[in-house]
């Protein structure tokens, strides 16, 4: 079987490693994945894929009447590369979408994939491909009967209603076609499978994968020294790909250990944070125990020391499908915190591998970082931690489900023909 995964970027984002890892354990066991992205060669050139992202986002910018606010939030779809002539997509027994936004795919051109004949999947790693031009919903649900007057625009309704337009051209897109829809977390295929606009398409729930060869336990002391963290101090890890995005919580944990400093005057002295990722020098300021900003970083290597030397992985994301982030630290045996929101508590196993805290509660936040670094046993945590990512995360198991709906999806294109 061979399997064509189209996503946006090959190395940055989120879905970009998902899909670069679900790739190579497909290889691993018998499927011929390749992945497609957008400055591949063979695409056009350079300069077009950059008009098709710049035209999107004068449009949306447009829209927003000339804000930058929501500008990376939303996206139309309104431009993109054909990929049906594509020697890679012509040998394709299955086309694997992922994240195809900001200028790799128009709806246009989903339409004519849909339309080539072949069996298409469609892995969500956020809402989009259920909504009109949202990635993150924000408590919204309109999509369950028809987006309009969408909260992240600025006027409403009428023919100038961008978000109910995009929403008409989606329905249109899907009319008469089938795709089998994949959720990277059961929370996210519950609020699919509420979209009015994906009824009747198959949704199935399989989680991303990770290589427990290189995420794994190893020399907290040898880490810390290779990525310049205290050997005498508790860490608490926060890694994002950009630590000042609203939706990763950052309000939250200067709150939280605000108020850990507070409570425990003594972890002052005991404990430091450690953050990973874009603009981490932000958010050192705000924080009142020791920092030590790490910037943002593409070595895995590097990576995962960084995970190696922490005591304790932090995420109070606001919205999130089912991070990376939780699942590298789990299989480098750090337990985690996080609210209960998303697919977070799919992937922390409440005082058993870590601590689900109530939404939004920094208080509660406080009392599990509190529980981990200082009540709980170390090694069961450790333990309960990678037995989790083998259990749940293993190559293995998910290319055998994803070589499941591949299978399901063939059948169902034959059988129709």
């Amino acid at each position: 079987m061979r399997v064509l995964i189209v996503n946006t970027s090959e190395r940055t984002g989120g879905a970009a490693v998902a899909a670069n890892r679900l790739m190579e354990a497909l290889n691993n066991h018998g499927v011929k994945a390749k992945m497609l992205v957008r400055e591949k060669e063979g695409l056009p050139g350079k300069w077009q894929s950059q008009w098709h992202f710049l035209w999107e986002r004068l449009v949306i910018y447009l829209h927003l009447r000339c804000s930058r606010k929501h500008l990376f939030e939303i996206d139309i779809a309104n431009a993109g590369t054909d990929i049906t002539s594509l020697p890679e997509f012509q040998e394709a027994d299955v086309v694997h979408l992922h994240w195809i936004n900001q200028g790799m795919l128009s709806l246009g051109n989903i339409r004519k994939i849909l339309r080539s004949g072949k069996p298409v999947v469609w892995t969500m790693h956020d809402i989009w491909p259920a909504t009109a031009i949202c990635h993150y919903s924000r408590g919204c649900k309109n999509y369950a009967t028809e987006c309009r007057n969408c909260q992240l625009l600025p006027h409403h309704g009428g023919r100038h209603d961008l978000a109910n337009r995009v929403w008409r051209r989606k329905q249109k897109m899907l009319q008469g076609e089938s795709i089998s829809y994949v959720t990277c977390s059961q929370w996210l295929a519950g609020e699919a499978k509420t979209s009015a606009l994906l009824k009747g398409q198959k949704i199935t729930s399989i989680p991303n994968t990770i290589n427990t060869c290189l995420y794994s336990p190893g020399d907290k002391e040898k880490a810390r020294q290779a990525v310049g963290l205290p050997a005498d101090k508790k860490i608490i890890l926060f890694v994002s790909q950009r630590v000042t995005d609203q939706r990763k919580g950052m309000d939250y944990l200067v709150a939280s250990v605000r108020l850990l400093a507070e409570k425990y005057p003594e972890m002052q002295q005991n404990v430091a944070i450690a953050i990973l990722g874009g603009h981490s020098e932000d958010l050192a300021d705000q924080l009142t125990l020791p920092v030590y900003p790490l910037g943002y970083v593409n070595d895995e290597r590097l990576i995962v020391n960084v995970y190696r030397a922490a005591d304790v992985f932090v995420t109070p994301s606001l919205e999130d499908n089912l991070p990376n982030t939780i699942m590298e630290s789990l299989a480098c045996g750090v337990p985690c915190i996080g609210f209960k929101v998303g697919g977070i508590p799919e992937m922390i196993d409440h005082q058993k591998n870590g601590y689900v805290a109530a939404y939004r509660d920094a208080e509660d936040l406080t009392r599990g970082l509190h529980w981990v670094l200082c009540e709980a046993n170390q090694a069961e945590l450790v333990r309960a931690a990678v037995q989790k990512v083998s259990r749940c995360y293993s190559q293995q198991r998910v290319a055998l489900k994803y070589t499941e709906v591949y299978n399901e999806a063939i059948a169902q294109k034959h059988y129709k023909l």
